[in-house]
């Protein structure tokens, strides 16, 4: 079987520089191209922007020099980069592993847009398989506990751009599924001053950044008499890495679609 050709956007990124390693490492994939903002990292190549030997691969912030002949794009970068990338994956029937988070209601439409053009588009705002079984877990525990209040707790490294992490809110829609509602209707996330008590059935969300950190979630489900703590900690980018590749060898064998990582694990 070919090996797929792979490209990296957000190359000089830390999880652009993960999905590098990880690519390199994959005996299933080829790295064709490697896509980066103009700026320090484009024309360097990409095996040594990672710390691997060369790869004779040449960062480019050339779209379309970078897609040529590739099979599959990993992206990790920002909401307008990520939108742009899925309609040329929508265009030429590529494999698209979003990882970006901080979409607004258009940029979801516009993805949902490209995978019914052509493209196989997994999307989650985590590919750690841990935080994916976590979430399956949140969604049980809440429809269980429906009385309990539910708050997530989360904390990420001092240059994330976007809160509540794209993981926190991943977590939050498990909770309403749970119990049969909408997010965007129950999410509490700033409290500030006289806030009055608690509105029962409301999940509330607290962000924390600083350091290095690079992902800690809690979900709490507070109840009268107990509280009970589900946590997850990142310690390596490599699990988010990993993660994109099986997301990236499952979807090669998919019809076009949008899909999340509990369709890749089998959850859904």
């Amino acid at each position: 079987m070919d090996r797929l050709k792979v490209v990296i956007a957000g190359a000089g990124g830390r999880m652009g520089q993960a999905n590098l390693r990880a690519v390199a490492a994959a005996p299933q994939l080829q790295l064709v191209g490697a896509l980066d903002r103009p700026g320090a990292s484009v024309g360097r190549d990409a095996g040594t922007l990672a710390g691997l030997e060369p790869l004779g691969v040449t960062v480019t912030s050339d779209l379309q020099q970078a897609l040529d002949g590739a099979d599959a794009i990993i992206d990790f970068t920002a909401p307008a980069a990520s939108v742009e990338l899925a309609a040329a994956a929508g265009s030429r029937k590529l494999v698209h592993i979003i990882g970006t988070t901080g979409f607004s209601d258009a940029d979801e439409a516009a993805i949902a847009a490209a995978a019914v053009a052509g493209a196989r588009i997994v999307k989650s705002g985590n590919f750690s398989p841990g935080m994916v079984a976590l979430t399956a877990l949140v969604e049980k525990a809440a429809a269980a506990l429906s009385d309990y209040d539910v708050e997530i707790l989360e904390m990420h490294h001092n240059q994330k751009v976007d809160a509540p992490s794209g993981t926190a809110l991943m977590l939050g829609e498990a909770a309403a599924r749970g119990r049969h509602v909408s997010l965007k209707d129950k999410w509490v996330k700033v409290r500030d001053g006289h806030t009055g008590p608690r509105e029962a059935g409301t999940i509330g969300f607290a962000t924390l950044r600083g350091g290095n950190v690079i992902g800690d979630h809690m979900v709490i489900l507070a109840g009268p008499s107990e509280r009970i703590e589900l946590n997850h900690r990142a310690q390596d980018r490599t699990i988010y890495a990993n993660g994109a590749i099986r997301a990236l060898l499952w979807a090669a064998g998919q019809p076009a679609g949008l899909y999340s990582m509990a369709d890749v694990l089998g959850l859904n």
